[in-house]
């Protein structure tokens, strides 16, 4: 199955489109209680008995129906919100309701949340924009739950695919426990530097002023460069993109720390030339790497 942010990619679907979906919180809840009693409607109205023998067993489905349509605009738009859906898919494949009343729903949600923005938005522009961030977040959601269909059908008919399937389920579970423990230690490191940047700062008074100075600010280049890394994985946490420039970024400001320190002992000066040289490189590939990572992102 697709990862959460390539769909995204696939989908257009942008931070910008999500800023417009987020902006209609407050009039989903407001209008939360109508939507959903016209969403009960069409499912009676669907006149199946099975199915609605089938969503009686339910707990309070309303209540579930309401909390998914908030969720819907009110984000954020991560692996969370992904797995959540993955999950709605799965129940209702374990209720073994037919994919086909899951898309009719889809459509009638769809025309109800866009005649919606129709009455409340007059500037035209503004509207279709509404309009068509709501039809890419609809269309993934749709996506992704009927996606769990698709799997579950499989699992059940092959044996091969349901072991490559746990297999998978397994390394994903290991990849975020190890993505945990590099959280844990960023943290830990970073704690450790605070503690070297205040350890600078009281022998800056006992020894060589500028010697003392330099190196305080070596130790906040490197926490800085750590913070840096903390958000990139949580971001990554979250669904975000990797950015390798933090990486070239630590590399750069551990090599500008060491020319800050070589200028002060005059006995390494000849290794400050080399130490030029390795910044100038990192540099350059520094700017390309943003450079690329901005137009990926753009």
């Amino acid at each position: 199955m697709e990862s959460f942010t390539r769909i995204k990619e696939h989908y257009n679907f942008r931070p910008t489109d999500e800023e417009l979906v987020r902006s209609l919180y407050p009039l989903i809840e407001k209008n939360a209680t109508r939507i959903i009693e016209e969403i009960e409607d069409h499912i009676v109205s669907i006149g199946d008995e099975t199915i609605h023998e089938k969503l009686k067993r339910y707990v309070d489905l309303p209540a579930k129906h309401k909390h998914w349509l908030l969720n819907l605009f009110k984000g954020p738009y991560d692996n969370n919100y992904y797995y959540r859906l993955l999950k709605i898919g799965k129940v209702h494949a374990d209720k073994e309701i037919n994919p086909h009343y899951v898309s009719a729903t889809m459509n009638r949600i769809r025309r109800i949340l866009i005649d919606l923005l129709s009455e409340e938005f007059d500037d035209r522009i503004y509207r279709t924009r509404l309009k068509v961030a709501v039809h890419k977040l609809l269309d993934i959601n749709l996506d992704v739950i009927t996606s769990a269909y698709v799997e579950e059908e499989i699992e059940q008919f092959s044996t091969a695919y349901k072991l490559k399937s746990s297999l998978v389920n397994f390394a994903e579970k290991f990849s975020s426990t190890m993505n945990l423990v590099l959280v844990f230690s960023l943290i830990l490191i970073t704690l450790g530097v605070v503690g070297l940047f205040f350890y600078d700062l009281i022998t800056m008074f006992h020894e060589n002023l500028s010697h003392g100075i330099i190196t305080a600010l070596g130790s906040l280049l490197i926490l800085w460069v750590l913070i840096e890394l903390m958000n990139t994985e949580i971001a990554h946490l979250k669904g975000g993109k990797f950015n390798i420039s933090v990486f070239i970024g630590v590399a750069l400001v551990a090599f500008i720390r060491d020319l800050m320190v070589a200028t002060l002992k005059h006995e390494k000066l000849d290794m400050a030339y080399y130490l030029v040289a390795a910044i100038m490189i990192l540099g350059v590939v520094y700017w390309l790497v943003v450079r690329s990572e901005s137009r990926r992102d753009f």
